[in-house]
């Protein structure tokens, strides 16, 4: 029997130093803790099971010289077993370590892994779950970072690329097929080129936290694919590694981070701090259920058998308790120090907030993030909703925290797809959404601005689909959302007339542009830069299939081989113009307002170094600036060529408009006090479904004017447009966008 040293309690986990491994494991209702090793792999092996001998503050602890990281293990926990009083304790389950940072293995959902006998909820099972579930791995700490430095992008240089690790690159035909659909397969050279060809800075991962995938999805031959069923919070999901699931995982993601951070591209995780793989009452015992159920997990008030539920997955984590925060945020801290990650994104963010019941900005996670000097460095991202009552917090988070923007989407949509009345409104998302986030201080970059997430259609099935078509998850198509806000220009699903398609494409466009073109941050769902389709299917959660990974398969870089070529080039080329051009990405909210706006700029001399990328007309821009002191940083025209009325925002037909952005009225310095200046630019926007012509602004705005770019004519090249001059009219066709720059 091998000889267990009393060891510490914090930290928390299982901790290799060298010599042995230190097990240390929080459980309030716990009356003896045994830790279990194992020396074969999940399923399979002799178990020997050590009492662990301390306890201090709840936290059981053993040191166990010898123990080197490959060590599978769990915990038997012995307890009361009472539902009615929130109690579940059973030491024939064997539980996983919250706080592994690796795991083995799968859930075969044999009756054992549950801790009632089928037919009746509250009895309780005895038989051994070993041989069914999955185990906990110690980890080698040390890795070779080498120079490694996180790129620190600033939000305002920030592009997010929304990526599945497994659907972006499962179907590469340039990656070894061993590889592809893992961490090794992101990392590798085409798929980092590929991203940093689109001014990509960030990938915003779908979870990557150890996942379960769900017994009525296996029994169905599907599988949980997005990934948001975590049951750990510190390991790398298993299956994505090519390499091994005995702690190679955890060195194969940081291989990949590395080689993003040598690419300057940011790794911001989707995390779900929110539940738990766990389930309702009907759930199985894998970990924390089988801990301390009272204190992990929010029981209702009127019968501590039943889990509150705000997350539409079955329970929610107990935001309250000092255990469960302190978890959420040492796994924070974890993916920061050990893991190297640059941010995260809070799936169903609002149920973080939930103390007790209502959504409490005040709520003690948001001040434990505040306070915390690693956390609080690093990107943080809301999704600002949840399915309980309230749950809806869009422009309600803290200053600190930016957010998915659910309302520019919703806006975005309805106005390309011609919905009356939305003129006001979209004009407010285009610039920065000033009406969420100036209140409370925060800037247009706590919008990230958005059009399509993995939730939903592609942008591709957006212009194309009216309705969801999700028969192949075998729920009768009663799954996914019904308000999709999508216009499919006419016909329903694939088409062969050659005028469907070419709408569809220059609908893509507009998104697109639109999108790279607003003020705050951009994010492009992965796949959607080369016309990704799921076809039809708007809630591909469980579709780990070709159905919704990214298809690379006959698209060339260096030839526009099918339709997809064209949509790629013209992404490219969109987000160049963002990042050459500061007035696109505003680190403040524009002064001039809806109504033209006559505020003088703030006063800055004409002769100031400019600071921005845009600087190669300077002295065009001075010249002008002079000329016009006056002219405020952002100006709405009618097509007409009239300054916008109030009545002209009232007119629900109206769905047409021309935006002046002044390029020397920036009124930012750069991070070395330099002001910034750049080109001027005219957005002529309709959103008509017949061709318009738009008056240009008088001279006073600018003289000359050159297209650079419109989705009617996507092959567009910068030197062959021709220069027009002020006042002249420009003919805009139905639904796109020209982008003109005063020269």
């Amino acid at each position: 029997m091998a000889q267990v040293w009393p060891g510490d309690a914090y930290p928390l986990g299982a901790r290799f130093d060298g010599a042995g491994t230190n097990f240390a494991v929080f459980s309030e209702a716990a009356e003896r803790v045994e830790l279990c090793l194992f020396d074969g792999p999940a399923g399979e092996g002799e178990e020997t099971r050590l009492v662990l001998p301390e306890v201090d503050a709840f936290v059981w602890h053993g040191y166990l010289p010898g123990v080197m990281p490959g060590q599978r293990y769990g915990f038997r926990v012995h307890g009361p077993y009472d539902p009615a009083r929130g109690h579940r304790c059973n030491p024939a389950k064997l539980l996983l370590d919250p706080y592994a940072q690796a795991i083995e293995g799968t859930v075969d959902w044999d009756e054992s892994c549950f801790g009632y006998n089928f037919g009746d909820p509250w009895s309780a099972n005895g038989a051994d779950s070993a041989r069914h579930t999955m185990r906990s791995v110690v980890v080698n700490p040390y890795f070779d970072w080498g120079d490694d430095r996180p790129p620190r992008t600033p939000y305002h240089e920030t592009v997010i690329y929304e990526a599945h690790v497994k659907g972006l690159t499962a179907r590469h035909p340039e990656i070894p097929p061993g590889m592809r659909g893992t961490y090794a397969a992101l990392g590798h050279p085409v798929i980092t080129d590929h991203l940093r060809s689109l001014g990509v800075t960030a990938v915003e991962l779908m979870p990557v936290h150890q996942f379960v995938h769900d017994d009525a999805l296996v029994q169905r031959g599907l599988r949980n694919y997005w990934g948001y069923n975590t049951i750990g919070f510190f390991a790398p999901h298993g299956e994505y590694s090519s390499s091994g699931q005995r702690g190679e995982q955890v060195l194969e993601f940081k291989a990949m981070v590395k080689a993003l951070h040598e690419a300057g591209i940011e790794v911001i995780l989707d995390v779900v701090y929110n539940h738990t793989a766990e389930g309702n009452h009907l759930g199985p015992t894998l970990s924390f259920r089988g801990i301390d159920n009272a204190s992990y997990y929010r029981l209702t008030d009127d019968d501590a058998r039943y889990y509150m539920d705000t997350t539409g997955t079955g329970n929610s984590l107990l935001m309250r308790s000092p255990h469960v925060l302190q978890m959420i945020m040492d796994s924070l801290r974890f993916w920061v120090t050990e893991m190297h990650v640059d941010g995260f994104r809070f799936d169903l963010a609002a149920t973080l907030a939930r103390e007790l019941h209502e959504v409490d900005r005040l709520a003690a996670f948001f001040d434990l993030v505040q306070q915390d000097p690693v956390v609080s460095q690093v990107k943080l991202i809301a999704e600002p909703w949840d399915v309980g009552e309230g749950g809806y917090q869009v422009g309600n988070f803290p200053p600190l925290w930016t957010e998915w923007n659910g309302k520019y989407r919703d806006t975005m949509r309805d106005y390309w797809r011609g919905q009356p009345g939305n003129l006001p409104e979209f004009a407010s998302r285009l610039t920065g959404s000033s009406d969420l986030y100036a209140d409370d201080g925060r800037r247009p970059l706590a919008s990230i601005n958005f059009v399509t997430c993995h939730d939903g259609f592609t942008l591709h099935d957006l212009v194309s689909y009216n309705s969801k078509h999700n028969e192949a998850n075998g729920e009768y198509n009663r799954d996914g959302s019904d308000d999709n806000r999508s216009w499919n220009c006419g016909y329903e699903g694939p088409v062969d007339d050659l005028d469907v398609i070419a709408l569809r494409e220059r609908q893509k466009r507009n998104f697109l542009t639109t999108l790279f073109l607003s003020q705050g941050v951009p994010m492009l769902s992965h796949g959607d830069e080369m016309g990704r389709t799921q076809e039809g299917n708007n809630n591909a959660y469980c579709q780990d299939s070709e159905l919704a990974w990214v298809d690379w398969t006959g698209l060339r870089e260096d030839t526009f081989f099918d339709e997809r070529g064209p949509l790629l080039d013209f992404v490219r080329r969109l987000s160049k113009l963002r990042t050459d051009h500061p007035v696109f990405r505003r680190r403040r909210f524009f002064r001039g307002g809806q109504g033209g706006g006559r505020q003088r700029p703030d006063a800055t001399s004409a002769g100031q170094a400019s600071g921005g990328p845009g600087d190669r007309a300077a002295g065009a821009r001075i010249e002008a600036a002079a000329a016009a002191p006056d002219l405020p940083d952002l100006v709405w025209f009618t097509p007409g060529g009239d300054e916008m009325a109030d009545a002209d925002w009232a007119a629900g037909f109206n769905k047409s408009v021309n935006v002046f952005l002044n390029g020397d009225a920036i009124g930012e310095p750069d991070r070395r006090g330099r002001q910034v200046r750049d080109d001027s630019f005219l957005l002529l926007i309709n959103a008509h479904d017949g061709d318009l012509p738009f008056t240009l602004p008088p001279v006073s705005y600018g003289q000359m004017w050159i297209k650079v770019l419109d989705t009617a004519d996507p092959l567009l090249a910068e030197e062959e447009s021709p220069v027009v001059k002020a006042a002249e009219i420009v003919p805009v066709g139905a639904r796109s966008i020209q982008v003109l720059r005063r020269v």
